[in-house]
């Protein structure tokens, strides 16, 4: 089973400043058949104004970018409630481990904030620092 690669906001920063780490694993992911994928937000929160907008939208044709819906909101919600956590520092945080935790596995999220992005995907989803 191919699995997911799940970019956060450093995570998609870095492949749109072509970072060879991040790009190599986001090539390989992708050779593998590994589904790579990142949030709406998360556009929001990486985009970055030194870089080329042309770049932003080639790194975004290359790889599922998922709409925020009502009910990923919802969930999101839930999950913030559940771990006493809540506001903007942890929402988009929130979010992306929605789309971890319903994403074809294994799952792996590329983040540079593990402790937050750890206890909200929970044991399933290998959380990697980058």
């Amino acid at each position: 089973m191919p699995g997911t690669l799940l970019l956060d906001s450093e995570g998609l920063s870095k492949l749109y400043r072509k970072d060879r780490t991040i790009a190599a694993l986001v090539q390989a992911a992708s050779e593998e058949g590994v589904r790579v994928a990142t949030c709406a937000m998360t556009t929001l929160e990486a985009d970055c104004e030194h870089i080329h907008p042309a770049r932003i939208t080639w790194v975004l044709s290359r790889i599922d970018v998922h709409d925020v819906t009502k009910e990923i909101a919802a969930q999101a919600a839930v999950l913030l409630r559940t771990h006493h956590l809540h506001g903007h520092k942890y929402a988009i945080d929130a979010t992306v481990a929605v789309l971890a935790r319903t994403a074809p596995g294994p799952v792996t999220v590329l983040t540079s904030d593990p402790e937050d992005l750890t206890l909200l995907c929970g044991p399933a989803v290998e959380v990697t620092k980058v």
